[in-house]
């Protein structure tokens, strides 16, 4: 079934561990110049509060300056089993929203470093070098995240970027690597097309995000 691809698996079950593994590597291959996500089980986004003084009419007046505090009704769950799952979905928020918005940052000073180098060639060999260290240097740590995390972080990553993760891999590899990812994701139903819906379908995990982002959960 899968020799056209020139893969030799014992077994199914190998083949899908096998799968998750390089589908997480791809994603990994965003954080171009390679983001530090060793320390992701833990979120980085703490409230901002700020104090400061602005001169008005000759006086000295203090305001204090805080981040956003979103303010939802309590979530209501039919059954413990929908209770469990959202608490699953804010650990999969809090543990690859850091990484997505490291791709972010990444991303731009990636695309910022390419552009110094002056021809085409260079530019391709660097993206080669940097391809083979993320593989040998951040396979074990995607290897921590879970599939359904993996599909979390392609969305995000999305959010963050608004592009897609095959659009982003498209620009920086090429079309024919990006379509290698693609057609291996494909396999076992993820996309890393899939685009981002916060009205939508990702109206839940888009209150998640912002409610961890303001740091109140």
């Amino acid at each position: 079934m899968y020799g056209h691809l020139g893969i030799k698996w014992k077994n199914i079950s190998t083949f899908a561990k096998d799968m998750r593994i390089i589908m997480l590597t791809a994603l990994c291959l965003l954080a171009t110049l390679g983001a530090t996500a060793q320390n992701q089980d833990s979120t980085a986004f703490t409230p901002m509060v700020k104090v400061g003084k602005v001169m008005y009419e000759g006086d000295s007046i203090q305001y204090l300056e805080m981040s956003n505090v979103y303010v939802y009704p309590p979530p209501s769950f039919k059954s413990k089993r929908q209770a469990n799952s959202y608490m699953r979905l804010v650990r999969n928020v809090k543990k690859v929203l850091p990484i997505a918005k490291q791709v972010n940052a990444i991303i731009l000073e990636t695309y910022e470093y390419l552009q110094t180098l002056p021809t085409e060639k260079e530019r391709e060999e660097h993206m080669k070098r940097v391809e083979h260290s993320i593989f040998k240097e951040y396979k074990p740590v995607m290897k921590k995240l879970t599939y359904s995390q993996g599909k979390l972080l392609i969305r995000l990553v999305y959010r963050e970027c608004n592009s897609s993760s095959y659009d982003i891999l498209k620009a920086f590899l090429g079309p024919v690597r990006a379509g290698f990812w693609q057609a291996f994701s494909s396999i076992f139903g993820a996309s890393l097309k899939k685009e981002y819906d916060p009205d939508g379908t990702d109206r839940l995990t888009e209150r998640v995000v912002l409610m961890v982002e303001a740091g109140q959960i």
